[in-house]
């Protein structure tokens, strides 16, 4: 497939890297300009480009920057899309840490909802409840005893059935949350979220939370926001928090 990414953090790094591997064309774009790229491209065997080139003629475009830069994107590029492209949001809202408040999120408690009005475009949430890391190690082929879940959600079927397709390539089993109305159970503070666990576990801590957002509201807010103060303090304290 022809796959754009924007962002060059850790996780779009590590997609990048895993998709040319798995013989797709990569075109990888940041908000500093291509030649930014131009060395970790090369390395790999993906394109450096600008973000218009990496929205442009694309299968598939996965977002993978900052929430708080969202509404950085050339929109008007991303509500020209063909209706058949998937777009991908790997994001997490962090408000305390490094995105400062966003009213609206806050409002719903549904960050990718959010980035879906802004890019006025289907979005399917993957990657995201996920450490890079993770990717990078720990795919597993089917059936492996010490294969692991990885959640997805989204309102467009075709797009989940390709973002589906791709998880499975990566090594994972693909675990479909439900709508983006949903999304919310694969967010930070969720017991699933950065979780290295199997498909029955991850459906079980998922059927644990309900379908209702403002019901465990309180909860979540607080642990996101806790989790928050400790990656600031001490981020490999966090992560061993992450193994219970």
């Amino acid at each position: 497939m022809n796959i754009g990414i924007i962002g060059s953090g850790e996780m779009g790094r590590c997609l990048a890297a895993k998709f040319v591997k798995g013989g797709h064309a990569v075109t990888m774009a940041n908000s500093r300009g291509p030649a930014t790229l131009q060395a970790f491209t090369k390395e790999i065997g993906a394109i450096a480009g600008t973000v218009a080139e990496a929205i442009q003629h694309k299968q598939v475009i996965i977002v993978s920057i900052p929430t708080k830069n969202i509404p950085d994107l050339p929109i008007d590029l991303f509500r020209a899309l063909p209706g058949d492209v998937v777009v991908i949001d790997t994001g997490n809202y962090y408000p305390n840490l490094r995105d400062g408040a966003i009213t609206a999120i806050d409002q719903t408690g549904i960050e990718t909802w959010w980035v879906q009005q802004q890019l006025g475009v289907p979005v399917v949430k993957v990657f995201n409840s996920i450490l890079a890391t993770s990717i990078e190690a720990l795919g597993r082929p089917r059936g492996d005893k010490d294969r692991i879940a990885m959640a997805i959600s989204g309102d467009n079927k075709k797009a989940k059935e390709i973002v589906f397709k791709l998880v499975e390539e990566l090594g994972f089993d693909p675990f479909d949350i439900g709508s983006i109305v949903q999304s919310w159970k694969q967010q930070p503070g969720t017991p699933i979220y950065c979780r290295d666990i199997p498909l029955d576990e991850l459906k079980k801590r998922v059927d644990a939370m309900g379908t209702i957002w403002s019901d465990v509201r309180d909860q979540l807010t607080a642990k996101r926001k806790a989790d928050e103060a400790l990656m600031a303090a001490d981020y490999p304290a966090y992560l061993r928090g992450l193994q219970e």
